[in-house]
């Protein structure tokens, strides 16, 4: 009965949470949307776009420390009220505002966004009834995840356009406040308490373990923001600029596919070896790109299996987090990884970008395989980093047969 219960309420948690983190991809393309309406220039409204990625990188790690001292409910109602508040100023701002206090606004919004993702899988495991369980768990958010950015931009523009583009953002805005003071209050959330394990200085980051991962998922958002600039690039040389949104859906329904194929299925990827398998998949799917940028049917049908292995690989990450972060700063350490995603997939926008404009799309998708084999040496170098007491690491001969009867399905 216990068990039944937990798993009720990690559902009821995964519910409201997917609703609470639906506004937050939304916001960069409401934010950009929203000022270009208002100044009349692509530049500043990508410099507030911008400065939004970038302070949402920034202000995760620190709002997740403060959640490992004070607990989830006072940082995240109090941050949504914040970036709520914040939303609600630059809807309300007129035509012709001073760009500064677009950015201004903007950074505070990304500063304090609600680490929603690291709250609920620091939470997960304090309800579910054993560790395959939370793994499944940790599949399944990587899975759903997806929804908000298939969903997210879509919804915003619509409602912009029938609109307006700062009501579009107030209603988003609304919609997080609502929507993470419904999560708190949750039980799992509201009863959850910090370990008070030593954090020492440095936060999660003094582990070597963490800090092995923050390096693999900075490359790995290498590899998310050469697609992005690759697909866009290609559609753009083929004719076909508008396709590019389309092409982007279906990387993230591919996701959404391989995800949900792993919560059924089961692959047994885990610790170092099986990460350095599924981010093996994940730079062979994105090379095939390369032979793939001159046709949109091609790029369609690579983005889906590329994609397929997005959502398993941060299911396999999330999974070691447990083991690699210091007692005391687990939901700091799944801020980490987010802000490590932000900070390669802003790196890899900018060098696929030169690399586009001076060689072609296939050079951006070129750069975004490179990214992911770099991620897989980068787990073999320091892989006895990734091995602890608790998580032996796993034998890569023992991992490849159960994964090579599933692959097919997956696909």
């Amino acid at each position: 009965m216990h068990s039944i219960t937990s798993t009720r309420g990690a559902l009821r948690l995964f519910a409201i949470s997917v609703l609470a983190r639906l506004p937050l991809p939304t916001f960069s393309i409401g934010l950009l949307v929203h000022a270009r309406h208002l100044t009349g220039s692509f530049t500043a409204a990508g410099l507030v776009a911008g400065t939004y990625g970038a302070a949402l990188g920034i202000g995760g790690p620190f709002l997740g420390r403060l959640v490992d001292r004070c607990g989830q409910t006072l940082v995240l109602t109090g941050s949504a009220a914040a970036s709520a508040a914040l939303v609600g100023a630059i809807a309300l701002m007129p035509a012709g505002a001073p760009v500064p206090a677009l950015v201004a606004l903007a950074f505070g919004i990304g500063l304090a966004s609600p680490p929603l993702g690291a709250c609920l899988r620091t939470a997960l495991p304090r309800i579910l009834p054993d560790q395959e369980a939370v793994r499944a768990s940790y599949t399944l958010d990587a899975t759903v995840v997806e929804l908000t950015w298939i969903l997210g931009p879509p919804i915003v523009l619509a409602l912009g356009a029938a609109t307006s583009t700062g009501m579009a953002l107030a209603a988003s805005g609304a919609v997080l406040l609502v929507a993470t003071a419904a999560f708190a209050a949750e039980p799992a959330s509201r009863g959850w308490r910090p370990s008070g394990g030593d954090r020492g200085r440095g936060g999660s980051l003094r582990s070597p373990a963490m800090r092995t991962l923050v390096l693999v998922l900075i490359a790995v958002g290498v590899l998310f923001g050469a697609v992005e600039v690759g697909v866009a690039a290609a559609t753009a040389r083929l004719g076909s600029t508008s396709a590019a949104g389309p092409l982007l859906g279906l990387w993230g329904a591919g996701s959404l596919i391989g995800g949900l194929a792993a919560v059924r299925l089961g692959t047994g990827l885990r610790g170092a070896s099986g990460l350095a398998l599924v981010l093996a998949a994940l730079a062979c799917g994105h090379l095939l790109l390369v032979a793939a940028a001159g046709s949109v049917l091609a790029m369609a049908a690579v983005l889906v299996l590329g994609g397929s292995a997005i959502a398993p690989t941060y299911a396999v990450v999330y999974a070691m987090v447990d083991d690699a972060a210091p007692a005391g700063t687990e939901t700091e350490a799944f801020a980490w990884l987010g802000t490590a995603v932000a900070i390669g997939a802003a790196l890899g926008s900018a060098i696929a970008g030169s690399a586009a404009d001076h060689a072609g799309p296939a050079a951006a998708f070129a750069l975004a395989a490179a990214a992911g084999a770099v991620s897989v040496l980068l787990v073999v170098a320091r892989s006895r980093t990734l091995s602890t007491e608790s998580q032996p690491a796993v034998d890569v001969e023992a991992v490849l047969a159960p994964a090579q009867l599933t692959a097919p399905t997956s696909v």
